[in-house]
């Protein structure tokens, strides 16, 4: 066992950085935050208008496209 010292400091070492990137954590709270708009035949969530308004041409090709002023924060 020659590399029994240095297979166990690199053993370390990568638990160190195993740990840093855990530690970062999600961002799934971030994304949740930023979707502020659900469309309301779906109730799929969509970042601006803009958006929804693509969703609706292409899912909802049918259906009349809400006005902006429905959704402006309260």
């Amino acid at each position: 066992m020659a590399r029994g010292h240095q297979k166990e400091q690199a053993r370390q070492k990568a638990q160190k950085e195993a740990a840093k990137r855990s530690a970062k954590g999600s961002q799934l709270g971030a994304r949740a935050a930023g979707l502020q708009i659900k469309c309301p035949k779906c109730f799929i969530a969509l970042a601006n208008y803009k958006l929804l308004v693509q969703h609706f041409e292409a899912k909802h090709p049918k259906d009349t496209i809400p006005s902006e002023s429905e959704f402006e924060k309260k």
